[in-house]
């Protein structure tokens, strides 16, 4: 070997000795930099003619392990995911208040009952009437609250996946940036390690926001794809695009997150995410929320409808000069149809002495008052034929109003062994004659309509639905014409026409109580949510998801919509706490003001079984106000426990996951301390040997 190989030799050894020196430098000055990847200089033989020739530096590269990182991006994106629905939910559950204590919204609910039940005590006592009627309205005030927060947390989440789209968005960018960085530092055997650490920063970010999957390019730099392998960088940045929906209602429809591919089509993000931010905000938004808030609504509506039954059975003393009922969103004809048992409409003096009354009586589909026939068009007519002007009954815009003839007051009160009933309400409480609790909108959706009744729309009004699938992507928008059929029927079977209806994805069924319920076709079925509804029905004015009770939103939509009767808020003696006697002799008051039965009926409202429908995922059924009170109860906390725990386990694996990633691709100062001995070793070494080989070259000139 020659002196002049001996010299290359040796400065090759010098050079990725120092190289290998100066690595050692950066990895423990960034010892406790968070994120940094420890670096490691690869160093391989040079040969020349098969000799060996000196040593050099192929590459820098970081002691990354794809493995680890892979699981640490996953566990990350799913402790993202479950970090932000139980940072919302808790919020959630923190409005109803501790289920167990004496000042939150399920306690409120007991409160109305015994205000009631105090009542009972003393009808005559104005304090307690006041009590039971703050306590109410109390009730009503904090459920609308409520029903306004958990939209709020909708409208945070839908403004959080907003921002989380812009930061997307920066992230893509900057990633691809940086490939083109490293890919022009790969070119010429460069050093590209601290593009890759930044990279590498920002794909941790990315993957919190949605799932990715990354994969090393020839190249150099990355190439990333969403869970399901649509494209987020290396061939160019993907652009995501999303509109917040801005102020929301519970009827809300939310746009489409969409994602457009390097030179590929535009489609939803949705389909493609699995998990990370943005998913768990969408599914707290879409699902979790709107569950809570279509249950408390549920639960809001019976307890007003079990308050107004009893109290449609009650007469204040004396009783009122007019009784004006609720919009039944339906024509009188199609209303009183149906109806089976017997009523009385009587009308009664200061004194609460009955001066006339009509006996109305309800049987296999006729109807009679004081015996004289009526038919559903000719009934009105028949009723005040028989009150004889001492009151007149009416019906405008959906609602039935008897009016007395002053000074004396009206009242109306069921037969005691043959009630009347229709769709499990009497007549009184059907029209809601003498509602304690008001609401400007349908409450209640069993309504006893048959598919021969007529709907009252007109022909070519329309609705428009949207069907999501499980991820929450939008499936498809459909718009539907209100048939020219007048009947329920008609508009039941334009409705799931699979040419021009939503006959593709699911079908609409009426049940024998006049409710209207979606199946979805598929498993898991779509969930159909209606986007527009131009439809207004002849009286009323409401429209068909009003009066069906069709989607989550209308729904949801009740619980910040009932409040005390204005009348009776303002003269608490109003409050319907006597009953009608109607066997009374004639002459004796049929109303007393010391009667207490009324007060009874109210407290006892709370334990009557009632048919609660489907909401917010639960199937509903038969149960009382009281005891779907406290299932509600029990679900949000135990979802909001169940969120906790997702949460906790979710961290837990990314702290794991995070700490072998960092334990295999950080920096131990022990090692770092060897090879700095090692590399110090082997600069001395070239270093002698240089000084050898000068050594040898000054003696063999010396010679000469």
């Amino acid at each position: 070997m020659s002196l002049n190989a001996i010299m290359n030799t040796a400065s090759s050894g010098l050079q990725a000795a120092q190289t290998q020196l100066r690595v050692v430098s950066d990895n423990v000055s960034n010892v406790n930099t968070p994120g940094y990847v420890r670096k490691i200089a690869e160093q391989q033989t040079l040969t020349s003619q098969g000799m060996g020739s000196g040593v050099e530096v192929a590459r820098i590269r970081l002691a990354t392990d794809r493995f680890l990182q892979a699981a640490s991006l996953n566990a990350g994106a799913e402790s993202a995911r479950m970090g932000v629905r139980h940072e919302l939910y808790d919020r959630i559950q923190s409005l109803f208040g501790d289920p167990g204590g004496d000042v939150g919204f399920f306690s409120q609910v007991d409160a109305v009952f015994s205000a009631f039940a105090a009542s009972a005590e003393d009808p005559t006592s104005s304090p307690r009437r006041q009590d039971a009627l703050f306590r109410t309205q109390a009730l009503f005030d904090e459920a609308g609250r409520i029903a306004g927060q958990i939209q709020a947390v909708r409208e945070d989440a839908d403004s959080r996946i907003h921002s989380a789209v812009e930061r997307a968005n920066s992230l893509l960018q900057q990633i691809e940036g940086l490939n083109l960085e490293i890919a022009r530092a790969t070119a010429v055997d460069g050093d590209a390690s601290g593009a890759e650490t930044a990279q590498a920063a920002l794909i941790g970010q990315l993957a919190e926001l949605v799932d990715i999957r990354v994969s090393v390019r020839s190249v150099g730099g990355v190439s990333i794809r969403t869970g399901s392998g649509t494209l987020l960088a290396g061939q160019g940045a993907a652009t995501l695009e999303y509109n917040p929906a801005g102020t929301l209602t519970g009827e809300t429809a939310f746009n489409e997150i969409w994602i457009t591919e390097p030179g590929g089509p535009r489609r939803s993000l949705l389909d493609s995410v699995t998990s990370g931010e943005i998913k768990g905000l969408v599914e707290l938004r879409d699902v979790e929320a709107p569950a809570a808030a279509e249950r408390l609504a549920e639960l809001v509506a019976h307890v007003a409808d079990e308050l107004n039954r009893a109290h449609n059975g009650n007469s204040a003393v004396p009783a009122p000069s007019s009784l004006t009922g609720r919009n039944v969103g339906q024509t009188f004809e199609s209303a009183i149809a149906g109806f089976s048992g017997q009523s009385t409409v009587a009308v009664t003096n200061a004194a609460g002495v009955i001066q006339a009354r009509a006996d109305i009586v309800f049987s296999g589909g006729t109807m009679t008052v004081n015996g004289a026939a009526a038919t559903p068009a000719s009934f009105l007519g028949v009723l005040n034929a028989q009150l004889g002007g001492a009151a007149t009954a009416s019906f405008v815009d959906g609602r039935l109003t008897i009016a007395a003839t002053a000074p004396n007051g009206v009242a109306v009160a069921d037969d005691p062994t043959s009630p009347s009933s229709k769709a499990g309400r009497g007549f009184s409480h059907y029209f809601g004659l003498n509602d304690l609790v008001s609401t400007d909108r349908p409450a209640f959706y069993d309504n006893g309509l048959t598919a021969a009744s007529p709907h009252g729309f007109t022909a070519g009004e329309t609705l428009t639905f949207r069907f999501t699938g499980e991820t929450g992507s939008r499936l498809r928008d459909l718009q539907v014409a209100v048939p020219a059929g007048g009947a329920v029927g008609d508009l039941i079977t334009a409705l799931n026409d699979p040419g021009v209806g939503i006959g593709r994805f699911g079908t609409f069924s009426l049940a024998a109580d006049g409710s209207l319920s979606f199946t979805g076709y598929g498993n898991p079925p779509p969930t159909m949510s209606v986007l527009e509804d131009r439809t207004t029905q002849v009286p009323s004015g409401i429209s068909v998801t009003e009066l069906f009770g069709i989607g989550g939103g209308v729904r949801a939509s009740r619980a910040d919509d009932f409040s005390l009767r204005a009348d009776i808020r303002q003269s608490p003696s109003r409050l319907a706490l006597a009953q009608l006697n109607l066997a009374a002799a004639s002459g004796t008051p049929a109303l007393s003001t010391g009667d207490g039965r009324g007060a009874l009926a109210l407290a006892d409202a709370g334990e009557r079984t009632a048919n609660f429908q489907a909401a917010g995922g639960a199937s509903g059924g038969l149960t009382t106000v009281s005891r779907y009170a406290a299932e509600l109860a029990g679900e949000i906390g135990g979802k909001a426990a169940a969120a906790e725990n997702r949460k906790q386990t979710a961290s837990a694996l990314y702290s794991e996951a995070t700490a072998r990633q960092t334990a295999h691709e950080g920096v131990n100062l022990d090692e770092e301390l060897v090879l700095m001995t090692t590399y110090q070793q082997a600069f001395n070494a070239s270093a002698r040997l240089i000084q050898a080989a000068k050594d040898m070259y000054d003696t063999l000139m010396g010679m000469v």
